[in-house]
This record gives structure tokens, sequence and C-alpha cells, in this order.
């Protein structure tokens, strides 16, 4: 077996000037070419050339990194992190000429490879693309953020910013995110319980609410309290094939005013009652089952065990909570930079033997944990593909700089599953009955 061997050619130009600071950067050569706004090129052979597009692509072609413009570098040099990165990309003065998923999994291979994650760069490095800079002028006045980063306010998790924070993602068309999620809109991770080639996203999003149904033991009359309900996709699912009474809580306009619709449309009105409203002020009342599904990462650190005593004395003893909720190590407990600056801000995960001390400490006995790291991958990969599929319809929905937020917020998302960055769990516990020491 020969290996394939790589060289590099240089152009003059402004390419010609930044490689060799990336290079420094790296540490050897970096898995990309490098294309400027003047049209000059450097980097390893075997890059896609302009104008081939991404599926034409031999398996092993790399990605070449895209300048359109001096702003993307102006951007790295007030944010150099990925915060600018992203800022860049989402205004197009930065892209990538190839497809975005392998080209972001080689970036952060080679990173992580060479312990460049939150390194800081060498003196002498520092120096070159100080001199780099100089030399293509692109010292001058920090750019102003992209349109769609979130500009937040107010008290950490005030009852207020978390209502900024929720309508920032939410409060878009409902048609947006009928593009992209199954027909359910279930916009949580899915069930993949089949490797059969006609088995669909709609089928893995319906088993993993089959799953839940079951896990919380719902049948007719059974009372459900879905807390971050989201596009309704359990609420009506548990309402329909169970006969469950389901009190559905949102904080999005938009998702509160489109469950009404389709409960409406589906005749459950009788079965399914939609609420907008904080968590916090759930009235008080005990319900037989409660579940809350990707909610819990916007609640905070600090307010994490008062939203886990609300569930215990919303749920009567014997009855059973199903929390669906996504992990992370303790060292990097938000979503980073640019998570927090576009989609979710004062997002906050834990890891999964955190989030269960403190549902033990509120009083709750844990039954079972299901992990679903892998099917939140395919998950993702479905909605990206979705995106892709529809992307003409998405711009001119959303805009082209959101279309772009999305792109690149589910092609890193699903990497960040992939590669164990994160992790996702079904959490089930039970409120233990009453005993003469217990109320």
């Amino acid at each position: 077996m020969t290996a394939t061997v790589r060289t590099t050619r240089r152009r003059d130009g402004a390419a010609g000037v930044l490689f060799p600071v990336i290079e420094q950067i790296f540490g050897s050569q970096p898995p990309f070419r490098l294309r400027a706004w003047d049209g000059s090129e450097a980097g390893p052979d075997g890059a896609p050339t302009d104008g081939v597009p991404a599926d034409a692509l031999p398996a092993d072609a790399l990605p070449v990194l895209v300048l359109h413009s001096r702003q993307a570098l102006r951007r790295l040099l007030w944010h150099p992190s990925e915060l600018g990165l992203a800022q860049a990309y989402i205004t197009g003065e930065l892209d990538i000429d190839g497809d975005l998923t392998e080209g972001l999994r080689a970036v952060w291979r080679t990173a992580r490879d060479r312990g460049l994650a939150g390194a800081r760069l060498p003196a002498g490095v520092l120096g070159a693309a100080a001199r780099a800079a100089i030399a293509l002028r692109i010292p001058g006045p920090p750019p102003r953020p992209p349109a769609s980063q979130a500009r937040i306010s107010g008290r950490l998790h005030s009852k207020s910013r978390d209502q900024a924070v929720i309508s920032h993602h939410y409060d878009v068309p409902a048609a947006f995110y009928e593009l992209i999620l199954d027909p359910q809109m279930a916009y949580s991770c899915a069930l993949w319980t089949s490797a059969e080639a006609g088995y669909t996203l709609a089928d893995a999003q319906r088993d993993k609410l089959e799953a839940i149904c079951a896990k919380l033991a719902l049948a007719p009359g059974t009372h459900l309290l879905d807390i971050g309900c989201g596009w309704g996709s359990l609420a009506i699912h548990a309402a329909r094939n169970h006969g469950a009474q389901v009190t559905a809580v949102t904080l999005a306009g938009e998702q509160a005013a489109f469950v009404r619709r389709r409960v409406s449309e589906l005749g459950l009105d009788s079965l399914v009652t939609v609420r907008e409203q904080d968590y916090r002020d759930i009235p008080a009342g005990r319900h037989d089952a409660i579940s809350s599904i990707e909610m819990g990462e916007h609640v905070g650190a600090t307010q994490y065990p008062a939203f886990c005593a609300l569930l215990r004395e919303r749920l009567r003893p014997g009855g059973r909570l199903l929390i669906q909720q996504m992990s992370r190590g303790s060292q990097a407990p938000g979503g980073g930079k640019f998570i927090e600056s576009y989609i979710a801000p004062d997002m906050h995960m834990r890891p999964l033997g955190e989030t269960v001390a403190l549902l033990e400490d509120a009083g709750l006995e844990v039954a079972d944990v299901q992990a679903m790291r892998e099917h939140y991958t395919r998950t993702i990969r479905e909605w990206l593909a979705n995106l892709e599929r529809r992307w003409s319809e998405s711009t001119a929905m959303i805009g082209l700089e959101s279309a772009r937020v999305w792109r690149l917020y589910l092609a890193g998302g699903a990497l960040a599953f992939e590669e164990g960055r994160m992790g996702v769990h079904q959490i089930l516990a039970t409120r233990p009955s009453a005993s003469p020491s217990q109320p």
C-alpha cells in the first residue's frame, strides 16, 4: 500500500503571506488549502478546485478555506476564537469549498492531535501573525456583529431574560422548522431502532415518542405535564395514541400558537391544554407523569436544584418523570462561544452524574438511564440533509445569514456528538410513595 504524499504549492498574494503563519500555528501542514480574496492560493495538493461541486470530489479531497474579504481576518483579530470564525462564516466573508462537516472534522482532529485547543501561541508565532496582518492591511476597528447574533440583557435566568433567550431561537416561523424536522415536528434526539433502508427520521422520532410514553406508563386518563413542549410532538402523540390528558407548557409564543392550531386540527382539544408560560409559573397540582425533553439545558446551574424540587412537587407520589437532557463535561458546561452567541445563550449542561445527583437530592428516585449519544449524531445529520435539500426555501424564509447559522450549528452539533464532546440521556425517575414522614 503506497501512501499519498501531498506537496505544498505557494503563490504570490495574500494566501502566500498567510499560509506560512497558519503552518506555524498548526505546527505543520494544516489539513486544508487556502484561497484569498485576491485569487491567490496556497496549501497542500489534493484540495478541490474552484467550481467543482462537493459531491463530485474524490473522497480524500482536502477542503479549501476561502477568505472572501479582509474582514474575515479582522474578525479573527478581535475574536481569535471560534466566535470570530463563526462570525466570518455566517456573514459569508469566510467559506469552505468542499463539505463543511468534513472540513470541521479535519480541523478539530488536527487541533486535538497537536494540542492546540486552548493553547497560547508562542511569541514568535504571534509576531509572524502581526507582521502578516500589517502587510495585508488587516488591523482596523472591530466589525459589527452579524445581525443574527443574540443581543440578550438583564439578570441571568430572570424570567424576562429567559423569555428573550427562548424567543431568539424558537420564535421564527414554524414553517422553517417544518422544512428540517420530521412531520411530527420533534426537535430533539430521535431513537433509531432499525437499520433497514426504509427506516426514516419520522420512524425514529415516532419510536422515541413511543418509548417515552411507555416509560411514563401513559394510559387513558393519565395526566401528563410536558414542560418545554416544543412544537408539540410528545403532547400530541401521548394524547392521540395513549389517551393521556396533557398540559403542554412552552415559553415560546410561536410554539404555543402552532401547538394550539395542531391540537385543534386533530380534534384533541379535550385532551391537550397549551400554556405559554415560564416553568416557574406552573400552577400547583400533582400529575401522574412529567416530561421535560431537552429543556433542562436552559434552566441554568444555580436554578437547577429548584427546578428539580418543582418537578418533585408537581408529581404525585408514585408518579413518573422522564427527562431527556444533553450533557457535557464539567470543564465546558456551555455550548461554546458560537452556540451561546447564536443558538442558546445562557445554556448550561452538566455531566450525567451531576444531573442524577440533583434529582436524588430533590427526593426523586432514579430508576433508569439510557444513553443516546450516537442517536443524536444521526438525528442532526438528517436535519442538516433536510436543510441542504431545501436550501433555497430556507434562505427565502429566514434569510441567507440565518440559514448559514443553522448550517454551521447542525454540522458542528453532529460532530460534537460523534466525537463524544457532548452526550444525551433519557433519565427515568419516580417520586416515592408517601410515607408517614413525607407529605
